[in-house]
């Protein structure tokens, strides 16, 4: 008589992989519907995978802002590793250039105008926000010319806006930014 064999504490993707291998056209059309139904993160993916709906962007930015532009009002915190997720999340499910652009620079724009709004205390705020502004000039970059203008043009307003910036960030911006307008 065979010994069962013992199951591995942890599924690994080979695992599910060789599952999903398994499954019909029919039974994949299922699964792949009961996944949407699962999560609205699931949901998001889906959307944006696939392009459907009117701005596949739209739950990525409502995220964004959510976490980097919080209405302090309502008792709303900020969450710089949140809203990097939802360009994460995006990279993953579509990896569009343009709309990594996009998104990298809606993240400048409303962090800018958090700063500008409250006075902020946070240097670890500012640093990320010199960051994510440093990267998204590098994938403006990566963009045909005439894509990269209206990007440039809005990333231009927000480094004019944080001139005043502390922690150094105001400066950093103008250096990126001068940097690569060279």
């Amino acid at each position: 008589m065979a010994t069962p064999r013992k199951s591995k504490a942890q599924p690994t993707w080979s695992d599910i992989k060789a599952r999903v291998s398994e499954l019909d056209r029919v039974g994949l059309i299922q699964l792949i519907g009961d996944l949407y139904g699962a999560s609205s993160d699931n949901r998001t993916f889906l959307h944006a995978r696939f392009a459907v709906g009117a701005d596949p962007l739209k739950p990525y930015k409502a995220t964004i802002s959510r976490w980097v532009c919080p209405d302090l009002f309502s008792r709303q915190s900020y969450s710089v590793a949140k809203a990097k997720k939802a360009i994460s999340d995006y990279s993953k499910a579509v990896g569009s250039p343009q709309g990594l652009a996009e998104l990298m620079t809606f993240y400048c724009e409303e962090a800018c105008s958090f700063c500008v709004g409250v006075y902020m205390e946070d240097e670890g705020f500012y640093d990320a926000l010199v960051r994510m502004f440093e990267q998204t000039l590098k994938n403006v970059a990566k963009l045909e010319p005439a894509a990269r203008a209206p990007f440039l043009e809005r990333l231009e307003k927000v480094r004019d806006r944080s001139l005043n910036f502390g922690w150094g960030a105001g400066d950093a911006i103008s250096d990126l930014w001068a940097e690569s307008t060279e």
